[in-house]
């Protein structure tokens, strides 16, 4: 299960032939993993990585660490359900930490993002405190290398 998890991740395009070709398993076993796989909601979505510092009019990314204080009976709960509603919000996480909410949003300007955190985030009874980060170059993402050098030396000290 883990080895066909880790290979649709790297590429969610394989095919059930292809994966099967790579695990040595059966075609029809695969498949059947992979239905499982999302019936039980493991594979929650199949997705592109795109690098948006190519794309026309891509904007700008941005972390935000968000401090709360937690609720009584919800914990961190009720302030996250809130947060990941916004359309903006991209992916959220409980952290542990300096902070405990991180907020990943692309937007079409660094303004865009200022004014959604003071007229979302900061306005949400509970949050205490929050900082904003903006990406200004994304190196690697998901295993992904952007930009990736031919004659890229291995992982080691530059000379």
């Amino acid at each position: 299960m883990n080895e066909i998890l880790k290979l649709l991740e790297r590429d969610c395009r394989l095919t059930a032939r292809e994966i099967a070709e790579i695990t040595g398993r059966g075609e029809s076993d695969v498949a059947a993993e992979i239905a499982r796989l999302e019936r039980e909601h493991v594979i929650v979505k199949y997705s592109a990585l795109v690098d948006w510092d190519k794309a026309p009019d891509g904007g700008v990314t941005a972390l935000i660490e968000v401090k709360i204080s937690p609720q009584r009976g919800d914990g961190y709960e009720r302030i996250a359900e809130r947060i990941y509603q916004y359309e903006e919000v991209e992916s959220l996480y409980l952290m542990s930490g300096a902070f405990d909410l991180a907020v990943m949003m692309t937007a079409p300007s660094m303004r865009h993002v200022s004014e959604f955190v003071f007229a979302h985030l900061a306005a949400i009874d509970g949050v205490t405190a929050t900082a904003t980060h903006f990406i200004m170059k994304k190196y690697k993402d998901k295993g992904c290398v952007f930009d990736e050098r031919p004659e890229q030396e291995e992982r080691g000290l530059f000379v």
